[in-house]
């Protein structure tokens, strides 16, 4: 804005186009002296300079996707003192924002004649350690090719994402794929007591699907048919990844490019990505912090 009316003051006077743009004649003033002589600067506006290179930095880092309050927390997490409306203002001042989530699409196709399993977890997702609880959907993306589906399988207890997998086919193979990555990964035969939750998509139902939890030790848990919230937890991580990597990256060509930038995606949210239900703090750490707590009674043991 300074710089416009440098460049138009000449013409038009600095006063009347301070009045039709909404800032004042003696900030500009301001900014004008301090843009010609830094040595001048407040130290506010000195403070400002060094915080927006900060702010420009973390947002960049951050795939361009953080707002003001996850900018906010990765900042303090590095141990800068700065306040939360600050960050917004300068933000907007550098015109920098967060990502919008879009609408949600719906995915699911229930076999209401198929029988299933009786809905175990009746929307309380919460888990006390890893390997408690999973939930598991799938998405799908248009691409100039085809349409691809992406499936995905979180561990509740940190929302971290165990299992994965990107396909052209929405065939029961395909969301066994990334329950075998999720079991592999996971090693859950060491572990007890492992529910597996999903809505009553026909894929989740197929016998070669139970049989698997089955051979695996998970228990099975399906929501009711045609309510969002039986499986609220996995479509508001999807629709982060929806929000995060479809919509802010495509349009598509190739299934290659969305399993590509998947699987980059999933490295940044589980390894980096602050999450406000753990204490705006990444998955892995929050499970890293879990098993620390365990150490001493291991080794005393």
């Amino acid at each position: 804005m300074t710089d416009f009316i440098e460049e138009c003051r000449e013409v038009f006077g600095v006063e009347p186009i301070c009045r039709v743009l909404p800032i004042a004649p003696s900030t500009y003033h301001q900014r004008a002296l301090e843009a010609r002589e830094p040595e001048r600067a407040s130290a506010r506006s000195k403070t400002d300079a060094t915080r927006r290179v900060e702010i420009a930095r973390v947002w960049e880092e951050n795939r361009q996707l953080y707002g003001a309050r996850k900018v906010w927390h990765a900042l303090r997490r590095e141990g800068f003192d700065v306040a939360r409306c600050t960050v917004e203002r300068l933000m907007k001042s550098m015109g920098l924002k967060g990502v919008v989530r879009g609408r949600k699409i719906i995915t699911t196709n229930p076999d209401a004649a198929r029988p299933c399993p009786d809905d175990r977890i009746n929307r309380l997702f919460k888990a006390e350690r890893p390997n408690q609880l999973w939930v598991s959907d799938f998405t799908y993306v248009p691409t100039w090719s085809s349409t691809v589906y992406v499936a995905f399988v979180f561990d509740v207890f940190a929302r971290k994402i165990v299992g994965w997998r990107v396909s052209t086919s929405m065939s029961t193979q395909f969301v066994l794929d990334a329950l075998d990555q999720a079991i592999w990964q996971r090693k859950t035969h060491r572990n007890r007591d492992l529910i597996h939750h999903s809505d009553r998509g026909s894929q989740y139902l197929s016998i070669t699907y139970t049989e698997r939890l089955a051979e695996a030790g998970i228990d099975p848990s399906v929501g009711t048919v045609g309510d969002s919230y039986d499986n609220a937890l996995a479509e508001s991580i999807i629709g982060l990844f929806k929000t995060e990597v479809i919509n802010a990256l495509g349009p598509w060509r190739t299934m290659r490019d969305v399993e590509w930038e998947t699987l980059r995606w999933i490295d940044w949210y589980n390894n980096r990505r602050l999450l406000a239900p753990i204490g705006y703090i990444p998955p892995a750490e929050a499970e890293q912090a879990y098993f620390a707590t365990l150490q001493p009674i291991d080794q005393a043991a």
